[in-house]
């Protein structure tokens, strides 16, 4: 297949490229190589993709519907008679903090983003699409949360900017009959995260040393879902599905303060913690109901979360000073 996957040099973009090519595919990713957060990072990934067969990569800003039109008719060219197979959107701006302080880069990224690329499809009458969404737009809802709840509270821009790329996806389907899989993420680690992201921060603060900031008292609990997890689940979704919203996590839930102590296990030293008060965007509990990802997917998380911390650990001792000499 010829797969477009936008986002490609982003923690799970890289990776599910990265499947991809290993199951035969051709993938043209496509990144702006934001500095979001450290754009090192990026690069890192990037250059492992760059070196396998059947990569190539553009830089492009999904929210740039000239540029982005421009780059996918290159790619629609060299494709030859068998076309553009499928569009993986994983570009986005992450983070729900951010969201609230600058509000208007989200909404370009996440929902204009969406819409270019949903347009594009429908032009060049490409059948399938991938949306990544999030476990943050059920809000403070009733665990575990199951793809048919209701999802009209979010609170925060970034949740509410994935709710209105979800609307986007369902209205292409109705009208277009456009093949569309919503993956809804749950907290997602692993090597080479993202370094705004807790279990990131928590291996390189407690390795080198530094305090812990937490802002509530720690146990607050999160769905931690491995990489290669949610990978695999976005790799399964491109078949044909009509249109689906489903959940991708470990159907596990963790506190911070469990996280910490496995970190704490594995690195051989104890944590500097301080605590403050909660953030107001911050969604006391996540947990995901994968029922129907099993069902539909033949879906199941590979990896328990000890396992998942391991494997996160093994990497930063791997790139000890790289990673040192990231920005958090």
């Amino acid at each position: 297949m010829n797969i477009v996957v936008s986002g490609c040099a982003g923690f799970i973009g890289a990776k599910v490229s990265d499947l991809l090519l290993e199951r035969g595919d051709c993938v043209f990713g496509l990144d702006n190589m934001s500095d979001a957060y450290d754009v090192r990072l990026k690069h890192h990934r990037l250059s492992t993709l760059s070196a396998m067969d059947g990569f190539r990569f553009f830089r492009c800003d999904i929210s740039d519907n000239a540029a982005l039109v421009s780059v996918c008719e290159e790619i629609k060219a060299s494709c030859g008679d068998g076309g553009i197979n499928c569009v993986i959107n994983l570009a986005a701006r992450a983070g729900v903090r951010q969201s609230i302080e600058n509000p208007w880069i989200y909404y370009s990224t996440n929902v204009m983003g969406t819409l270019n690329l949903l347009e594009f499809c429908r032009r060049e009458e490409i059948h399938k699409f991938v949306l990544a969404s999030t476990s943050s737009v059920y809000g403070e809802s009733e665990t575990p949360f199951r793809e048919d709840m209701k999802t009209d509270l979010q609170i925060s821009q970034y949740a509410s900017s994935k709710k209105s790329a979800e609307g986007l996806c369902s209205v292409y389907n109705s009208l277009y009959g456009m093949d569309i899989s919503v993956l809804r993420y749950f907290t997602v680690y692993g090597p080479a995260g993202r370094p705004d992201m807790s279990v990131f921060r928590f291996i390189k603060w407690i390795n080198e040393g530094e305090e812990i900031s937490i802002l509530g008292d720690g146990e607050q609990k999160r769905d931690f879902t491995y990489v290669d997890d949610i990978a695999s689940g976005t790799v399964l979704a491109t078949i044909n599905l009509g249109f689906e919203i489903i959940n991708l996590g470990s159907s596990v839930s963790v506190s911070l303060n469990e996280i910490i102590g496995m970190i704490e296990q594995g690195v051989g030293r104890k944590a500097r913690i301080t605590c403050g008060a909660p953030h107001p965007s911050d969604i006391r509990s996540t947990l995901a109901d994968i029922d129907k990802a099993k069902r539909i997917l033949d879906w199941k998380p590979s990896f328990d979360t000890q396992k998942g911390i391991e494997n996160s650990l093994e990497w930063y001792n791997a790139n000890e000073t790289f990673v040192r000499s990231i920005e958090v």
